[in-house]
């Protein structure tokens, strides 16, 4: 397992029972590997084997000393998610954040249902839009009538404190909302913070600097779906806006070595070259400083 953290940190990675943790269980965007449709090089090794060990995005975070534990994004891979991030312990999950309302990030509440694990009361973090979309439509209305699950409210800028070491805010960004708003989350510990941006059209389009943002926080995890546009042909890539990887890169290029190395991409599309850590994409942004989410790495807060 893959531990980041700095050199005068060591001390603190003594007493990981007081930490709060954060473990990257998915870095893909919505679609998955192999992606349904595909018939590229890049899915076809997943085809014959039947399965990827590469997962849907989602975060695992946990405050070990309280013993509370949250998942950020409900992916259709939830059951081998949950698997690997609470060993096994699956009635400790004490809530779900989403940031919005794609399937790839939502989807994987089905399997809350009475047809699979059948909870009781999951507490399901959401924005008002997402909260309508919820209570207004088949079948997640059905876990709210089961009691499968529980609303809690968020709202913009304001932070939920889950326990006294542990912190989520959420900020609106903007994105293709057909169904819900869209959010990104800052996560805080007791030492460092980490931000979570999925998905977002363009960093231009946001009120916010993901600049300054990336110089205030510990870790930055943020949308890295496509490397650049020779990756989408036969689609208009207007009506799939991200920040081409390419464009963040130059966007960041005045960053200082540790501000970059903050960064780490995530939500990659099937097609991403960066997947491949053979490619020269992905040996190009790790030596501009950038780092390439990983499954399974844990990043203390």
């Amino acid at each position: 397992m893959f531990l980041s953290c700095a050199k005068n940190d060591q001390k603190k990675l003594k007493n990981l029972k007081s930490s709060v943790t954060l473990k990257i269980l998915g870095t893909i965007q919505d679609g998955g590997i192999p992606h349904l449709g595909c018939k590229k090089d890049c899915c076809k090794k997943a085809f014959q084997n039947g399965f990827s060990k590469n997962k849907v995005v989602s975060l695992g975070v946990s405050d070990l000393s309280f013993k509370k534990s949250f998942l950020i994004e409900a992916s259709p891979d939830i059951t081998v998610q949950l698997k690997d991030f609470l060993n096994n312990e699956i009635n400790s999950l004490d809530g779900i954040f989403i940031t919005h309302a794609h399937i790839g990030h939502y989807s994987g509440l089905i399997n809350l249902g009475r047809e699979v694990f059948n909870t009781s009361n999951i507490p399901l973090f959401l924005m008002p839009k997402m909260t309508d979309f919820i209570k207004s439509n088949g079948p997640w209305n059905q876990l709210l009538k089961l009691n499968n699950v529980e609303l809690k409210p968020l709202f913009n800028a304001k932070e939920e404190k889950l326990t006294k070491n542990l912190t989520i805010t959420p900020f609106l960004v903007p994105h293709r909302d057909e169904y819900s708003e869209t959010v990104g989350f800052e996560i805080k510990g007791p030492d460092r913070k980490a931000i979570f941006i999925p998905d977002i059209d363009k960093w231009e389009k946001w009120d916010q600097s993901i600049v300054d943002y990336i110089k205030e926080v510990d870790y930055a995890f943020i949308d890295g779906t496509f490397y650049s546009e020779k990756e989408v042909k036969g689609r208009d890539i207007t009506e799939i806006p991200h920040p081409l990887i390419t464009e963040s890169i130059r966007l960041f290029e005045n960053l200082n070595e540790d501000e970059k190395n903050k960064v780490y991409f995530i939500h990659l599309n099937h097609t991403n070259p960066l997947i491949d850590k053979k490619s020269v994409e992905f040996n190009s942004v790790k030596s501009q400083g950038f780092n390439v989410a990983e499954i399974s790495s844990v990043f203390y807060l």
